[in-house]
């Protein structure tokens, strides 16, 4: 596929050089190579596999709540926030004061997932810049900012990236006036029906949505949701459990240098980074999902060695560790209803049979507890 010109860089009054979009998508669509259309043909075998296994797993929200905390970290990273996913789970949980400053970064891009979720199950749903507006809205508003962000509008001034000013900034999106025809472009290309290939479409999604930079602030972040959110629209997951963000993360640099190769034609190139990226995450998703069962079944099979009263009372934790793998007496205390000391005797038994072991065995009050072995499923790719 040959460059294609989806915009000029323009002289701005104020001294400097935007980036203004041609219309959009091309007028001549796109051509890609065979080698992108055997990929894509991949990628989207991969989802389906995933999809499918996905479906077999019996508390798949619980599951879910993982893969969103995990691509909120990874998202956050990209950023620049240092805090982790356990950091975070400790601090949606309260078990830990001294959880870093910055995970109410990966905190916000929770909220914001889960408020897309919620919106996407509605009857009067559609991926359109209201729907984006709201997911900036859920991400920024209170969050911690080093500038204003104006949570949920579009930009009513000039951005830029990298520098200090857009006369020496490494790209300057588009002047408000074409940003907003950008947008409008970009809406009506994500609710199109046309022959673009659904997962080679995500990836335009995501790099003309960074392209127009509508955002003052979590432009990032925000089009990296939309990535899951427009292939759950699309149907190719019944739940949102591919997220790329671990991907991008662990390829920052390549990742950075394709989205700036796009804004200058290099399309294909950007697209081959991206199916590459769906492939290997699926693969990882897929995987994931299957090493979860497998522990599941292995840690049923133990609370099944347990008397019946004990056994009883364990089903009334195991489930819930899929959601929150740390937990300390108080949190189990909630779950069963049961005292301290009988919370405490159900945490010796998890102990004991190898689900939980201490967060941190130098610690003799207020201890936590980990579910090492199902959070390590999570974090041994990174």
């Amino acid at each position: 596929m040959k460059p294609l010109e989806l915009g000029k860089f323009i002289n701005q009054v104020q001294g400097f050089k935007a980036f203004v979009p041609n219309y959009f998508p091309p007028k001549g669509g796109f051509d890609f190579s065979p080698n992108i259309i055997k990929k894509n043909d991949e990628a989207t075998r991969l989802l389906g596999k995933l999809d499918g296994i996905t479906k077999l797993l019996p508390d798949a929200d619980f599951f879910l709540l993982m893969y969103l905390r995990k691509d909120a970290a990874s998202s956050s990273q990209i950023e620049g926030t240092m805090a982790t996913m356990i950091d975070a789970i400790e601090a949606e949980a309260k078990i830990a004061e001294d959880v870093p400053e910055d995970v109410d970064d990966i905190l916000h891009y929770i909220k914001a997932l889960n408020y897309g979720i919620k919106r996407m199950r509605g009857d009067d749903f559609s991926l359109a810049s209201r729907f984006i507006k709201e997911l900036h809205r859920e991400l920024l508003s209170k969050a911690r900012a080093t500038h204003f962000s104006d949570p949920g509008e579009f930009r009513k001034s000039q951005n830029w990236i990298g520098g200090t000013r857009p006369d020496n900034a490494h790209f300057v999106p588009p002047p408000i006036e074409d940003m907003a025809r950008a947008i409008s472009d970009l809406e009506k290309f994500i609710n199109k029906e046309d022959a673009v290939p659904v997962a080679i479409k995500a990836g335009l999604i995501h790099a003309q949505f960074e392209t127009i930079h509508p955002f003052l602030d979590g432009n990032g972040r925000t089009g990296r949701m939309l990535i899951t959110f427009y292939l759950w629209k699309e149907g190719f997951l019944e739940k949102p459990v591919l997220f790329l963000s671990s991907y991008f993360k662990k390829h920052q640099k390549i990742y950075y240098e394709k989205l700036f190769g796009y804004h200058n034609g290099k399309v294909e190139d950007w697209i081959d980074f991206f199916l590459d990226g769906v492939i290997k995450i699926a693969n990882e998703a897929i995987d994931t999902v299957s090493k979860i069962t497998e522990l599941r079944q292995k840690d049923l099979e133990k609370i099944h060695t347990l008397g019946k009263r004990a056994s009883e009372s364990a089903m009334m934790v195991l489930p819930k560790l899929y959601a929150q793998p740390i937990v300390n007496n108080v949190i189990i205390q909630k779950w069963t209803g049961f005292t301290r000391a009988g919370a405490e005797r159900v945490i010796d038994r998890f102990i004991k049979i190898g689900i939980l072991t201490p967060k941190d065995k130098n610690v003799t009050y207020g201890q936590s507890y980990i579910y090492k072995k199902y959070l390590d499923i999570f974090t041994i790719n990174e």
